[in-house]
């Protein structure tokens, strides 16, 4: 019976995924997503992301302004689509709450300057010691949505939203992971969280976007390193003065690194644009 309700939920999310399934081999926008949880632990969120990533869903995890983290996940063509698939969910004791995140939704648009402080941990109000979000499902106080001005701006707001994961332990690619697919995936959930889906992998996501010469590097941009273009291992978001935001590799700390630091020079192979 277990089983069979496994399968249930899968056929019914690969079906809610048909319309947008050509998107794996290239760049599109995101359509609606399901984002739940709020956990004060960033392990709770990883854990909870991968209970869903064994299930066959590419889900990832962020830190809100608030400072607790939730999990999203999901390219719906309608609401009504992600909806059911959100209820499916909550049936089968999964979730208990979830927001459906529209598209064209910029989570992040304030820049983390000197205005934007990490919350205090007096401040997170949960104590993130279960797996069950807090808020009622579809509950009325949803976030409010911001929409994207152009897309000269998204390169910037990409950047910026690179920049509020650092600090985060970082573990996107399951436990069947392959080489490089970390920083891959960590890149792919920062232009998730802008409305774009990219590639899942750093030698696909190379293929795909505009070639950026480097003395023209612009934030957002992607910025690769391997042996050659044909072995690409490695990918992150450039962020501006010559640094990249990236997932230097499996459990340690998203970072931001200068483009010239000796391993990386030594190693950069190009960059690409989607904005």
């Amino acid at each position: 019976m277990i089983l069979r309700t496994q399968l249930t939920f899968l056929l019914l999310f690969l079906f809610a995924l048909t319309a947008h399934a050509a998107k794996s081999t290239g760049i599109s926008r995101i359509g609606h997503a399901i984002q739940m949880g709020a956990f004060a632990d960033v392990k709770n969120a990883e854990r909870f992301t991968a209970k869903l990533q064994a299930k066959g869903i590419e889900a990832f995890y962020f830190r809100k302004d608030n400072g607790v983290y939730a999990v999203r996940f999901g390219d719906f063509p309608t609401k009504e689509k992600a909806r059911a698939v959100a209820k499916k969910l909550v049936a089968e004791r999964m979730i208990a709450s979830y927001y459906i995140a529209p598209p064209n939704e910029v989570v992040f648009s304030r820049p983390k300057g000197p205005g934007w402080q990490k919350p205090q941990p007096d401040e997170i109000k949960n104590s993130g010691e279960h797996l069950q979000p807090v808020v009622p499902a579809e509950s009325p106080a949803k976030p409010p949505v911001k929409k994207a001005k152009d897309t000269k701006d998204m390169g910037a707001i990409a950047a910026r939203t690179a920049e509020r994961f650092v600090g985060i332990p970082y573990r996107w690619g399951g436990d069947n992971v392959v080489e490089g697919m970390d920083c891959s995936g960590f890149v792919r959930a920062v232009y998730n969280l802008c409305g774009l889906s990219i590639p899942r992998t750093s030698r696909d996501q190379f293929k795909a976007g505009d070639d950026v010469n480097r003395n023209d590097l612009r934030d957002g941009d992607l910025v690769f390193f391997g042996s050659s273009a044909d072995k690409i291992n490695h990918v992150g978001i450039y962020v501006g003065d010559g640094k990249f935001v990236h997932a230097p590799r499996r459990g340690e700390e998203i970072k931001i690194t200068a483009v010239t630091e000796s391993y990386f020079e030594k190693r950069f192979v190009g960059a690409r644009r989607y904005f």
